[in-house]
């Protein structure tokens, strides 16, 4: 059956750390984590605490097809803890029937596998990433590569971009890379998910420069959607947070702008933000970009 599902859904929207209360019910208090169903397959974005409501319902769809195996690749962007956080508590990597790969950068010198083990390590938690049941593939990868994934059961194929004479399938699923030095200490990755003509970038966690970011508009030129770091006020920005490695709306505007992308998504919410707050920051990028939307736990855009 030809599945031409491209669907994005926000399970964690904020940056930092979680904001659970009567203030942040509409656009959320759950860290980052964002669902990809493209093609016939489950793409993860970081495991913040909003991991954990998926893996739930990930397992409840996996009981509605009687009881298949849950598959799916987990795109890590970097590994400070408000993306990463979730991860010890997403069901489905404590069954043994889950494949999950499980693909990022390297943090420093160290490998994303040992990384990962690190955050899970006791005093911290009480099970290693190893005695987790599930088959997990655990990969580093660089700006240099790119990510396949083609037939409905095939594993991620990754290739060099430079070396690699990759003749894709046209219905493959393609993630490129693009490294963002503008976060510290180790930058991050930001990805672009493509199938089919039309493409995703996910952009958090990237600040911007004088004259907006070059290489992040080269690289999300002419997507359908960009979902981008909007954490910090233009005053906040400018009295405090230079440098912290996060953006203002306006920063996103621009780059949505000028890489000439179909929408924009404002995303990794300051948690000091109420809802009003951030309705009112939406209302104001809408000015600079109209096709824009505040991310919020439970939003869903099909492509």
């Amino acid at each position: 059956m030809d599945n031409d599902q491209f669907i994005v859904r926000f399970w964690g929207t904020r940056g930092s750390h979680p904001v659970p209360g009567p203030h942040t019910v509409r656009f959320g208090g759950n860290t980052t984590c964002v669902e990809v169903q493209v093609g016939a397959h489950t793409l993860i974005i970081d495991a913040g605490t909003g991991i954990i409501n998926l893996g739930h319902d990930l397992i409840r769809r996996a009981q509605a097809r009687g009881g298949a195996p849950i598959r799916a690749t987990l795109l890590l962007t970097h590994m400070h803890h408000d993306h990463t956080q979730g991860f010890p508590y997403f069901l489905p990597a404590y069954l043994g029937s889950s494949v999950l790969h499980i693909l990022g950068p390297r943090t420093f010198e160290e490998d994303l596998e040992e990384a990962l083990s690190h955050a899970m390590l006791p005093p911290s938690f009480p099970v290693s990433l190893s005695d987790m049941p599930s088959l997990k593939i655990v990969r580093s990868l660089r700006e240099s590569e790119m990510v396949l994934l083609e037939g409905e059961l095939s594993e991620p194929q990754v290739y060099n971009i430079y070396r690699d004479q990759v003749e894709a399938d046209p219905d493959a699923v393609q993630v490129h890379i693009h490294k963002s030095y503008a976060h510290p200490r180790n930058g991050v990755h930001i990805y672009r998910i493509a199938y089919r003509g039309r493409s995703l970038v996910f952009a958090s966690d990237t600040e911007g420069y004088v004259d907006t970011d070059q290489r992040l508009v080269q690289f999300a030129r002419d997507a359908d959607l960009i979902i981008h770091d909007a954490q910090y006020t233009e005053d906040d920005y400018a009295r405090h947070k230079q440098g912290w490695g996060h953006s203002t709306p306006q920063m996103a505007c621009e780059v949505a702008r000028q890489a000439g992308v179909g929408r924009l998504v404002l995303f990794h919410h300051e948690p000091r933000h109420d809802d009003a707050t951030i309705e009112a920051l939406e209302c104001a990028a809408k000015r600079s970009f109209p096709n824009t939307t505040a991310a919020y736990e439970g939003l869903e855009i099909a492509l």
